[in-house]
């Protein structure tokens, strides 16, 4: 966990000296899916929300949801909203008292299309959570640790694609928040 939050911090800090920060590292704002099917994408709340925070309540002014947008029909659909989040996701973070936002994650896209890993990207939040957008389904991810979790996506897409291909890794990107970066 520290490690991702180090890369992270690194790459917020080195922020005044890059006009924007790398689309190498991030999706930010939106992503879309790797069948080209739909697109993910953050979407401003109209409303502020009032919350208990680590050491203080803060208000925050215009927090953001997780929408889908489906190519095809040209339609958007909230996937994961301030509504339901925060109470779904305190089953599964047993040792994290304080509300949690759809915006505080960094959004992993597995190749299925259908599986996103969720990994705190701005709270003390010890656990990883998987959520099915087809079930629209929230559970714990039991995989070990963020940085094995990153490593292992690595992992997985590096090979030939074929006897006259080159060998190539890609890396999974994460979507993020804009306001994780503001």
């Amino acid at each position: 966990m520290k490690i991702l939050v180090i890369f992270i911090l690194s790459i917020l800090i080195c922020k005044p000296v890059l006009s924007e920060p790398s689309d190498d590292y991030f999706h930010i704002g939106k992503m879309v899916s790797y069948d080209k099917k739909f697109t993910l994408y953050f979407k401003t709340r109209e409303n502020a929300i009032l919350a208990r925070g680590e050491d203080f309540n803060y208000i925050t002014d215009y927090p953001q949801d997780l929408y889908l947008y489906d190519n095809n029909l040209k339609k958007d659909f909230p996937l994961i909203s301030y509504e339901w989040f925060p109470k779904k996701a305190k089953l599964f973070l047993d040792n994290y008292d304080f509300p949690v936002f759809p915006e505080d994650f960094a959004y992993y896209l597995l190749e299925d299309n259908n599986t996103l890993i969720m990994v705190s990207a701005n709270k003390n939040i010890s656990k990883n959570l998987k959520f099915n957008i087809q079930k629209r389904e929230l559970k714990s991810e039991e995989v070990g640790g963020k940085l094995s979790f990153i490593i292992s996506s690595y992992a997985k897409n590096c090979g030939y694609a074929g006897l006259d291909e080159k060998f190539e890794c890609n890396l999974f990107k994460p979507l993020i928040s804009t306001n994780l970066i503001n």
